[in-house]
């Protein structure tokens, strides 16, 4: 009778055990496949992942974040699968990339990107420019284009029609006001705000000189401009995986008004959410 007792208890431990056993593979397979490998940049990228990573935790999510920094390899470990998703560019380098590189790698959600503004000189209104003022941009191929486009959406200058992104100085065909634009290097810029009517500069040379785009800015780009669309800061996954529930969920939560919220109080109008 003994024996049957016994036997029994350790059949129940056996069955008990098998069943935690279960248990634990089945808890682990389900946070293995709500593992989310992101690489990014430091700034402001991976700490704009670090406050996503919270709201997703509320889901069951593990949002695993590296920082990377240079510009090729967190395309590569997406192209090879080891990361699900990369957080560092936008759409022209991604698309000159995958010409170069031959990957094969998608966009699947513009989160944001970091605005342009004209800041005040030795005027503090744009409708007071007259003849003679002149307006300091920078003057590299793509930052010049930027400014120029800037100057050209508020009224100051008219640019010939289709230059886009490649506009330069020489493609002014209306300048009613006879502005002058000072061309010069980006990080020259600020230093001679107050020998100039305005200067038009970057989120991270306004940053330098002490200055808020939110606040400082007369008028920065806005989210339905030619640059903020062109060179919004993207989540880039493997083409295939466009998707992917994980995916898709780090995207709702960096779309969401929580991060959106964060972004604008963080970075002070220098990395503003993009609006689809």
């Amino acid at each position: 009778m003994k024996k049957r007792i016994v036997a029994a208890f350790l059949a129940s431990l056996f069955v008990v055990g098998s069943l935690t056993g279960c248990g634990t593979k089945e808890s682990s397979s389900n946070a293995a496949n709500k593992k989310i490998k992101v690489a990014a940049s430091a700034t402001p990228h991976a700490e704009i992942l670090e406050e996503a990573k919270k709201e997703l935790e509320k889901d069951g999510y593990t949002l695993e974040i590296t920082i990377f920094d240079d510009y090729v390899q967190p395309n590569l470990v997406v192209e090879s699968g080891d990361f699900d998703a990369n957080y560092f560019q936008h759409i022209p380098y991604l698309n000159d990339f995958n010409e170069k590189q031959g990957t094969h790698l998608v966009d699947v959600g513009d989160i944001h990107y970091e605005p342009f503004g004209i800041y005040a000189g030795k005027k503090t209104a744009l409708e007071d420019l007259t003849e003679g003022d002149v307006i300091a941009v920078p003057n590299d191929t793509t930052n010049e284009a930027r400014a120029l486009l800037l100057l050209e959406d508020n009224g100051i200058i008219k640019l010939k029609e289709g230059v886009g992104l490649e506009a330069t100085v020489n493609d002014i065909v209306e300048n009613s006001k006879k502005i002058t634009i000072k061309e010069l290097e980006a990080a020259q810029i600020a230093r001679i705000r107050e020998e100039v009517s305005f200067v038009v500069l970057n989120g991270n040379y306004a940053l330098a000189a002490g200055l808020s785009v939110a606040k400082d800015a007369v008028v920065y780009e806005k989210s339905d401009s030619t640059a903020a669309k062109t060179f919004v800061n993207l989540i880039a996954v493997k083409e295939g995986n466009e998707d992917n529930n994980n995916v898709k969920e780090l995207v709702k939560v960096l779309k969401s008004d929580t991060i959106k919220k964060f972004i604008n109080e963080k970075y002070d109008g220098a990395v503003i959410p993009f609006e689809d």
